[in-house]
């Protein structure tokens, strides 16, 4: 299997027609039909379905489709760390965060932290938890930060960062501004703005059946900056965590959740077989000495 017949492959997977793969990857479209075959051979069966409209992945095509696309990814990182190494004379460190992590609290510090350490070229990444897993399982990510639910397993390492508590957003002109704390039966007949991809969601569903105050939902996305932007609207409240609300938001009000009273552990979750990255260490150390208290 060549690295160019998985690339014409996700091409095609990306743009639903040989003609235009063949485009993109600037090759004639019977050179890209032909490597195509070749993959089918080797794999042996047909990875697209033609007709009218272009083409359609066979069964096997879409079992296969993920773990060539994540080969061709490790792949495009691997050749980016050399060229950054070698032309830029900088160490790569690549930082999975879970696309619930708010920039507040973890930007300046690693701000300061690459201000500390040139020589470190910083990526983030922003993935589901257990795309994080998987990423640093496979080495496409140096270290994860995460608030996990439950232990990520024997294969990873945790050192917590710190603890994050939950509260209500909503517009600054909302009623709840005028409380210091807010409760489950204040926000029970608000507009709530549905946050999918929140790790408390469940928990929060099972007090509101257990206490029968129900939450209706208006609007959900698994976004947090739409989520922001439709409170801002005034579309409804949020419950979100409160390193997500931008520093000095004057159009955001906020207030802690106090009864049920919700907080999250964030953690750096890191391989714990093999040898890790000096630089690897040397930042989980860094964010873990800026928490100085932390619970």
């Amino acid at each position: 299997m060549e690295m160019h017949q998985m690339r014409y492959f996700l091409l095609v997977c990306e743009t639903g027609n040989f003609t235009r793969a063949a485009h993109a990857a600037c090759v004639s479209q019977p050179s890209l039909t032909q490597a195509i075959g070749k993959l089918e051979e080797e794999l042996g069966g047909r990875l697209f379905q033609r007709d009218r409209g272009g083409c359609s992945l066979t069964e096997l095509g879409r079992i296969l489709e993920p773990g060539l696309r994540n080969i061709q990814d490790q792949s495009l990182a691997i050749r980016s760390d050399a060229v950054r190494f070698v032309r830029l004379k900088k160490r790569p460190l690549r930082i999975g965060l879970m696309q619930t992590i708010g920039a507040r609290r973890l930007a300046p510090q690693l701000a300061l932290f690459q201000r500390e350490h040139p020589e470190v070229e910083v990526e983030i990444v922003l993935k589901p938890e257990s795309d994080l897993l998987a990423r640093l399982e496979s080495d496409a990510i140096d270290v994860a930060v995460s608030a996990p639910e439950e232990p990520p397993g024997k294969a990873f390492a945790l050192q917590h960062l710190y603890r994050e508590r939950y509260g209500v957003a909503f517009p600054k002109s909302h009623r709840l501004a005028k409380l210091k704390k807010v409760t489950l039966q204040d926000i029970q007949r608000e507009p709530y703005l549905d946050r999918l991809n929140c790790e408390l969601r469940e928990n929060l569903r099972a007090v509101c059946l257990q206490r029968e105050l129900p939450l209706y939902a208006t609007y959900r996305s698994n976004d947090e900056g739409w989520i922001l932007h439709m409170v801002r609207e005034g579309m409804g409240i949020a419950l979100v965590p409160e390193f997500t609300l931008p520093a000095g938001d004057g159009d955001l009000g906020f207030r802690y959740f106090e009864d049920p009273p919700l907080h999250r552990d964030v953690s750096a979750i890191f391989r714990a077989i093999g040898r890790k990255k000096a630089e690897t260490a040397t930042l989980i150390d860094f964010l873990s000495r800026r928490n100085p208290g932390s619970p």
